[in-house]
């Protein structure tokens, strides 16, 4: 079976220290990757290898079956990291954000990307007068208005109300029943409960085993 997304063997290292080793994963169609571990087992970090923004010091990422670094642009393509800063350019208003991030990936529906989470009404605002929750909107928006296959998203409810974490638990399940596939940190529930599990936590410990 050929994955969209899957690790093997995994070591990741930061500055001198020794995150995790032997961590494997794989995510199928459909389906989601709810990455759990205490604070510093480098949940973040897995996501970032997850998304070609570090590689691992040991081991392989694959996409849809193949190393990733034979084709990253494919790869990027199809990857959307909703990292735990929201990455706004506080000069450019609310459109202008979006329409940059859609215009990086080579097109995309600016207005649909707004209107899922509720910012028509802010388009024209520049990003700086934004508050913490309208910013993880417009972060969040990028995943609507730019389609991509494979979600990773570390922490995205943060500063989010209830509403528009609602809204984010229907996108996510609609991804998934249009055969998106998800890989979450969090510590909200995102309607996730059929989610498998990953503790990168055992793989920090197994580090201290093997030093």
């Amino acid at each position: 079976m050929s994955f969209p997304l899957s690790g093997e063997n995994l070591t990741c290292i930061r500055g001198d220290r020794l995150v995790f080793a032997g961590l494997d994963f794989a995510v199928a169609r459909g389906d989601a990757l709810l990455l759990t571990g205490r604070n510093g087992s480098g949940k973040t970090s897995l996501l970032r290898l997850m998304a070609g923004l570090a590689a691992p010091a040991d081991g392989v990422i694959f996409h849809n079956g193949a190393d990733y670094r034979h084709d990253p642009a494919s790869h990027r393509a199809d990857i959307h990291y909703v990292a735990h800063y929201d990455a706004t350019k506080p000069a450019l208003t609310v459109r202008e954000n979006l329409a940059f991030w859609t215009e990086l990936h080579g097109g995309g529906d600016v207005m649909a990307g707004l209107a899922a989470f509720d910012l028509e009404n802010l388009a024209s605002l520049p990003a700086r007068f934004l508050s913490a929750g309208q910013r993880r909107r417009l972060a969040l928006a990028r995943l609507i208005a730019i389609k991509a296959g494979i979600w990773l998203l570390d922490e995205p409810s943060v500063a989010l109300d209830a509403a528009s974490l609602d809204s984010l638990r229907g996108l996510i399940a609609a991804h998934r029943c249009d055969g998106g596939a998800v890989v979450a940190s969090t510590h909200a529930e995102l309607g996730l409960d059929d989610a498998e599990n990953l503790d990168v936590s055992a793989f920090a410990r197994q580090r201290a085993a093997a030093l």
